[in-house]
């Protein structure tokens, strides 16, 4: 759920900066981003509770998923990306009318990926202490 707002954040502050007004098809890009980068927040966070049920220290779990999921998920975010620049450029025919879908998704996309990559174990870590902290046995 953390890694939501910040796809959100990449396509409001694309939709700012290229003039693309709010909607139908830029919020139904909303939609594609968000499953997509949840996606990418589930294979971190798998790994990192994959590894903290093997004993390894929960930090040490963040860093060595984020060494592990790295290639993953830069793959799963390039190949939607490059699959929909010919869109956001605005290239083929009726691609103007899909260009507000595909701007939100490259643009959110872009930021969240990046993004994910240090919140998701910050998160976890700081979700990890307060569900400590509130255990009362």
């Amino acid at each position: 759920i953390l890694t939501v707002p910040l796809g959100i954040c990449g396509a409001i502050i694309a939709m700012f900066f290229t003039g693309i007004p709010l909607g139908v098809l830029s919020m139904i890009g909303v939609i594609l981003l968000c499953g997509i980068v949840v996606n990418n927040g589930i294979i971190f966070v798998a790994r990192i509770q994959q590894l903290s049920q093997q004993g390894h220290d929960p930090s040490m779990a963040a860093r060595t998923a984020g060494s592990e999921r790295l290639r993953p998920i830069l793959i799963t975010s390039a190949t939607t990306i490059l699959g929909l620049l010919p869109l956001a450029l605005g290239l083929g025919p009726g691609a103007e009318l899909r260009k507000p879908l595909a701007i939100t998704v490259v643009w959110g996309l872009a930021l969240a990926t990046v993004m994910t990559l240090a919140v998701i174990p910050t998160g976890y870590r700081l979700l990890q202490r307060s569900n400590r902290s509130g255990d009362v046995s």
